[in-house]
């Protein structure tokens, strides 16, 4: 896990973790405050219950990480509004989502029946989950509008170039054990 400034690029802190959980964000941001860091404001990829850990600290969820590969129609439709997301303001997101709920409200209602129980489900359960996860984190798609001067990117696009450069470098050193590999990314952080 990696904390890093947007403003000054540096990175803040890192930890080794084999699963990201919302107890280590907190810690990870708890630390940072420790060492005398104002935090101003908290951009990461959504996790179910870590927007409302941080209390009055603004949250931005990544708009970034919205998407899949749909094959239905409704579901493309959806895809390409949510890869528009970061060139539009919260009120045209907003008016366009709903805009696109009015037109697939009877789609999005129809049900199907289990051969094997005979009960029935929603038979578009995917496209109905990203639909209402698009709605429930409305919240915290849009915070860098409500506060444009603390200029909070709408992304974590500087943290995930940042280890896409890492795994390219990583990859030329394949053979690497697992504490050298610690090393390697100790040092690359310092960089």
């Amino acid at each position: 896990m990696v904390f890093k400034n947007s403003l000054s690029k540096e990175v803040l802190l890192k930890y080794y973790v084999k699963v990201e959980t919302n107890k280590q964000y907190y810690a990870g941001v708890e630390e940072i405050a420790r060492r005398g860091i104002r935090i101003q404001s908290i951009i990461c990829d959504g996790r179910k219950g870590l927007f409302q850990i941080f209390g009055t600290i603004p949250v931005q969820m990544c708009q970034f990480h919205l998407t899949s590969n749909p094959k239905l129609e409704a579901s493309k439709e959806l895809r390409m509004l949510s890869l528009r997301i970061t060139k539009m303001t919260k009120k045209e997101f907003v008016f366009e989502l709903d805009k696109w709920n009015e037109k697939w409200a009877d789609f999005l209602k129809e049900r199907s029946v289990s051969a094997t129980t005979g009960k029935s489900f929603y038979t578009h359960k995917t496209l109905r989950s990203a639909c209402f996860s698009l709605k429930r984190n409305m919240p915290w798609l849009f915070t860098f509008e409500e506060f444009p001067e603390l200029m909070i990117p709408n992304t974590t696009n500087a943290l995930d170039g940042l280890f896409s450069n890492l795994k390219n470098k990583l990859r030329n050193h394949n053979g690497l054990s697992i504490e050298r590999k610690k090393k390697f990314i100790d040092g690359f952080f310092k960089a």
